[in-house]
């Protein structure tokens, strides 16, 4: 799911690929530890993060509390890992317990790193995969660390500010 497909050996021009997505679940944690809330819609504010959230809130406590939030406003997950967690380790997870804030479905989240895209008015740039981390284990009460460790969410910076919805399309920036 590149944006661009070259073979250097072909005389044929690249081919230009794109992706449509949608968002099907938007969540916010307004404190560590907190159960996430599901929401209709997010604002998401430019170098700032998501309205209502505890890493907009600047004065949180906890895991990863004292780490730069640079790159990390907003979390992607797939609703196609949701469906792998089910099908090959027999774990229901619900979006609210995977702690990432946009559950989004048709989107090549493990390429995006170092990309631009929209997430329905936001203008996001991919920074890095979010690996989870083991206390997801204590908060949800399921042995799921080691089911996603190979199934990463990502991590964004919101480069252009606005209102995100359920049912919004999330697409490359070509």
């Amino acid at each position: 799911m590149l944006d661009t497909l070259h073979d250097p050996s072909s005389r044929q021009s690249p081919v230009a690929l794109s992706w449509t997505g949608v968002v099907r679940y938007l969540h916010i944690t307004p404190r560590a530890f907190l159960p996430m809330r599901a929401m209709p819609e997010l604002r998401l504010v430019e170098g700032k993060g998501i309205e209502g959230d505890r890493y907009m809130i600047g004065r949180e406590e906890g895991f990863y509390s004292h780490k730069p939030e640079e790159g990390r406003q907003v979390t992607l997950f797939e609703l196609e890992t949701l469906v792998a967690l089910k099908r090959d380790a027999n774990i229901e997870l619900g979006p609210e317990e995977h702690r990432r804030n946009v559950t989004v479905e048709g989107v090549p989240l493990t390429h995006l790193v170092g990309r631009q895209f929209w997430l329905g008015e936001a203008l996001l740039e991919a920074t890095r995969l979010s690996i989870p981390c083991r206390h997801i284990e204590d908060i949800t009460g399921k042995a799921i660390f080691d089911p996603l460790i190979n199934r990463s969410g990502l991590n964004c910076r919101i480069l252009q500010g606005g209102t995100v919805r359920v049912g919004d399309a999330v697409r490359n920036v070509r």
